[in-house]
């Protein structure tokens, strides 16, 4: 029996943000949600009807939502204790971030301002972001920023899980 489990056992474990190691992690995300928190803050700004308004709040709210789930994302599945001894300042610029986007910052504020001090903190994340790769010695489908090119990338709306190849029930949902 013991030798049966393990000819079935998996062979390889991968980590991904999802159940599809897709490994399409980038802080483009957050920076296109805290781009559209900006501008709807200064639409709210220049308009006096009060349907538009409350529209305005509820949008904004929502992409700031957004904005703390992608970098949640990257924060808590494509960072690794490596990446965090290399930049001890990670951790503090994800919390200020996460901050920011929250009711303390652009969620419960229409004032512009606010939402650029969260783009310049996202903007300080995808520096160190752009800093890792495999030349790091980071290998695996979390380390890579999209194969096809590293431009801004996509998917990072799914349950963070780990699937081992070869498992046949999946954790989180797609």
């Amino acid at each position: 029996m013991r030798l049966l489990a393990r000819a079935f056992a998996p062979k390889t474990t991968v980590h991904a943000h999802c159940d599809l190691p897709c490994g399409v992690y980038d802080p483009a995300q957050a920076r296109i949600e805290a781009e559209s928190v900006k501008a709807i803050s200064e639409k709210y700004q220049a308009n006096s009807d009060a349907e538009f308004r409350a529209r305005a709040l509820q949008i904004k709210e929502e992409r700031s939502d957004l904005v703390k789930h992608h970098l949640w994302v990257l924060w808590t599945d494509y960072f690794k204790p490596p990446h965090f001894e290399k930049y001890p300042n990670l951790h503090q610029l994800f919390n200020d971030a996460t901050k920011l986007a929250g009711a303390g910052g652009t969620k419960g504020s229409t004032d512009p301002a606010t939402a650029d001090a969260l783009l310049a903190k996202i903007d300080e994340i995808a520096k160190i972001f752009a800093g890792t790769s495999r030349a790091d010695g980071f290998s695996g489908p979390e380390s890579e920023r999209a194969s096809t090119g590293g431009g801004p990338g996509i998917g990072a709306g799914h349950e963070p899980g780990e699937q081992r190849i070869g498992e046949s029930h999946r954790r989180g949902s797609s």
